[in-house]
């Protein structure tokens, strides 16, 4: 048990320190695995050395192994939920595609959102009568709104202007979906809902609980690499959306 936390942890330093320092990142979740593998690798020594069995009472061991049992198994309850949605496609013919915003760069989208962009495209391209929405605010680190960017890059790729509406004050996935809403009628029109896989599960239960009553995810593929990190902060996503009623 020793060696297979400290190992982890060490696989969790080094993830992390890949993420920093090669990969790039849009927000500083990643964060998460040094303290993921700080805590795992003190851990480790703790049951190395027996501080853990000769310091901490019985009661108080097992009531803290309850406890990591109970949210190793959440996590994986809610991960299935997530990677539910990696397949969703969605079917022809839909009235309304609802881009959803992510970082914008002063070179153009990220890579995240080049990849809703890019599947946004295929399904336009298509389905000639489907428009399209794109969602998304200025951030305090963007040049201009996510929309804007989103629009200059469908023009650019041949989506005619007629087609693209655009929502440039949302600043999160439930107000991307609740904004939205005012450009269609969500009640009676199909809609389509374009994220990255691990995304989708989320954003279309957000998207029932703000009245949208045919709505349908398009899974775009995510960055490989930060797949587990997308993943991980998307666990804590569906958890706060459920506890605030957004979902």
């Amino acid at each position: 048990m020793y060696l297979i936390l400290f190992l982890l942890g060490i696989l969790s330093i080094c993830y992390f320190l890949c993420i920093a320092f090669f990969v790039g990142h849009g927000t500083n979740f990643f964060f998460i695995w040094l303290l993921i593998g700080i805590g795992l690798i003190t851990f480790a020594i703790l049951l190395k050395k027996g501080f853990w069995a000769s310091h901490f009472p019985l009661w108080l061991r097992r009531i803290f192994t309850a406890l990591i049992c109970l949210g190793f198994a959440l996590f994986v309850l809610v991960q299935g939920f997530i990677i539910s949605g990696f397949s969703q496609k969605g079917p022809e013919g839909l009235d309304y595609l609802v881009v959803l915003g992510a970082q914008m760069k002063t070179s153009g989208p990220s890579k995240a959102l080049q990849y809703r962009l890019d599947e946004a495209i295929r399904y336009l391209e298509a389905n000639p009568y489907t428009k399209v929405i794109v969602s998304g605010g200025q951030g305090p680190d963007e040049h201009i709104s996510e929309a804007q960017g989103m629009y200059d890059y469908l023009v650019e790729k041949g989506i005619t202007p007629d087609r693209i509406l655009l929502e440039d004050q949302s600043k999160n996935t439930f107000q991307n979906l609740t904004f939205s809403a005012g450009y269609l009628d969500p009640s009676n029109n199909t809609v389509g809902v374009v994220s990255n896989n691990f995304h989708v599960f989320r954003a279309t239960k957000i998207a029932q609980k703000a009245g949208y009553q045919n709505v349908y995810g398009i899974a775009a593929k995510g960055e490989p690499f930060l797949q587990y990190n997308n993943m991980m902060r998307e666990f804590f996503g569906v958890v706060k959306d459920f506890l605030v009623g957004n979902m």
